[in-house]
């Protein structure tokens, strides 16, 4: 589905930011300035520190996976360690949408009109990484089943993680630059 807002792309493979009209809350409340805000309070640090896991989940796997690929990693333990990462990743990544798409979300969309449609967007990112994750999964089985180094199912995991990787990053960093804003602009009432 190629959406578009101004005519900018909205598409989660497409875009490069958020659209000029999504980001008034966040020209208001820079990235720079968060920490030093008073209202940037537990809710805010614990949320961007699940988007941190993530991201570290993701690295520590395509370490993982370089290094098996490399034949630094034994396969046994490569095996042994993706398949601890990747459970936790995507049980908790699954998780983490699901709260936000059943409460986070709703809450936060009416705290502010011009960026309601913000929420819808991010929304359609859950449903485009649902997608992703299911094929992270079929990469992941397939790599576990290797019994060498140099299989083609490890090169394919290793390609796949830094899709993923460049994707979710893209949804992570739009998410962060429209709920944080709006939690400092307008408190975080109602999430907890």
């Amino acid at each position: 589905m190629n959406r578009a807002l101004n005519g900018e792309k909205l598409d989660l493979d497409l875009r490069t930011g958020l659209p000029d009209a999504l980001r008034v809350l966040l020209d208001e409340y820079p990235r720079a300035g968060w920490e030093a805000h008073a209202g940037y309070d537990g809710l805010i640090r614990f949320w961007l520190d699940r988007h941190m896991m993530f991201r570290r989940i993701l690295e520590r796997m395509q370490t993982q996976t370089e290094g098996t690929l490399d034949g630094h990693i034994d396969p046994g333990l490569f095996r042994q360690q993706i398949a601890e990462l990747g459970s936790t990743f995507v049980q908790e990544l699954r998780g983490h949408h699901g709260i936000e798409d059943a409460h986070y979300f709703p809450v936060l969309s009416g705290k502010d009109v011009r960026i309601a449609r913000g929420f819808a967007l991010l929304d359609h990112d859950h449903h485009a990484l649902d997608v992703r994750i299911s094929a992270f999964v079929t990469r992941a089985n397939g790599a576990l089943y290797a019994k060498a180094a140099g299989e083609p199912a490890i090169g394919l995991l290793h390609e796949n993680l830094l899709e993923l990787n460049k994707t979710l990053d893209r949804h992570l960093v739009d998410e962060e630059e429209i709920v944080v804003p709006v939690i400092l602009k307008y408190g975080a009432g109602g999430l907890a």
